[in-house]
């Protein structure tokens, strides 16, 4: 008997052609849930907010303005960043071009406070 999950893209993606959606992973067993972000517009991206769970973002292609806390970091294709829990982040798209990011969620579902309209 195989207690390997699989999860396929078009269950999680939003659309087929960027990296965007997102998967809690209590459903699967797993302590960690995952967003996946793509934004071509500068700019762009969530607004401040924090949750009772660290979460660390993985800079896949672009540039952001990762703000956390009152510190804010200009971070680049390849780079992570560590938020921890309860701390107020947000991050936006520096330019040019598209930005892509992997937001790792330490926890088995998603928990969201917004601090900004």
């Amino acid at each position: 008997m195989s207690v390997t999950k699989i999860l396929e893209r078009h269950v999680w993606a939003e659309r087929p052609d960027v990296w965007q959606g997102e998967f809690e992973g209590g459903a699967y067993g797993a302590n960690v849930s995952v967003m996946f972000y793509t934004t071509d517009k500068i700019g762009g991206g969530p607004r401040l907010h924090k949750h009772p769970y660290a979460e660390v973002f993985i800079i896949r292609q672009g540039r952001a303005l990762v703000t956390i806390g009152t510190e804010q970091i200009e971070a680049t294709a390849g780079q992570i960043i560590f938020a921890p829990a309860d701390v107020p982040h947000k991050f936006s798209n520096l330019g040019p071009g598209r930005l892509e990011t992997t937001d790792l969620h330490v926890t088995d579902a998603f928990s969201t406070e917004w601090l900004e309209e």
